[in-house]
């Protein structure tokens, strides 16, 4: 299997890198930089392709894409692990550079990787892909207006590509995970119930499976990981 990951570099897109070279795939990881890709994964090995990208931009994540066809010959899943969060101020006292910052990273960003694998995956008559939503997305939080919008997009998003691909043998779904097990989690909230968390690795599981054949009868699904 050859899988695309965005955000790769990040403490769930490098467990699920980790998951995904232990089976054995070829992994084509997007960074925010080569530098950055290397700290996290060491020098470029055989089955892997690091390469560097703004998630904003569509054209360099199109380069990204035709990078990993022309290096393993095919995409057959994309993961969009890239994502953020933000919280802290009421919907009318947002600005608007926070508004922007959260539908760059956590739809545009997602929306750009889809652009750019889905007629490479359309050529080869079939895929998978799996996005990272968010529990929250399920309704509207107390000052978390502008990350439960970016997020709720990601499962409209999705349901709307599934309907779209399911037919030409592409499976598109997303997991909902609640609080993820980071250091960035933990140091924010130091005296949370950890034991409620989802680990980064367990998460990977989840969506290892969603990439396999064994859930090719999956089709826009939102799958809660708590």
């Amino acid at each position: 299997m050859n899988v695309l990951i965005t955000g790769a570099a990040g403490v769930l897109g490098h467990a699920v890198v980790a998951a995904f070279r232990a089976a054995g795939a070829n992994v084509v990881a997007l960074g925010r930089s080569g530098e950055q890709l290397e700290q996290a994964f060491g020098p470029q090995a055989a089955g892997m392709l690091y390469v560097a990208a703004d998630l904003r931009d569509a054209a360099t994540v199109a380069s990204a894409a035709a990078a990993g066809v022309q290096c393993f010959g095919r995409i057959d899943a994309l993961v969009n692990c890239a994502g953020g969060f933000h919280m802290g101020t009421p919907v009318h006292a947002t600005p608007d550079e926070d508004w922007e910052q959260m539908l760059d990273v956590n739809f545009r960003s997602m929306l750009n990787a889809v652009r750019a694998v889905v007629p490479f995956m359309l050529d080869a008559a079939g895929g998978k892909i799996v996005s990272v939503a968010s529990a929250s997305a399920r309704q509207g939080l107390a000052n978390m207006g502008a990350y439960c919008v970016s997020k709720d997009a990601v499962i409209r998003l999705t349901e709307a590509m599934s309907a779209e691909l399911r037919g030409k043998g592409i499976n598109v779904n997303c997991v909902l995970p609640g609080t993820i097990d980071t250091p960035q989690n933990r140091a924010a909230m130091p005296k949370a119930d950890r034991s409620k968390w989802v680990s980064p690795e367990a998460l990977a599981d989840v969506i290892m499976f969603l990439c396999s054949d064994a859930a090719r009868a999956v089709h826009g699904a939102a799958i809660p990981c708590t």
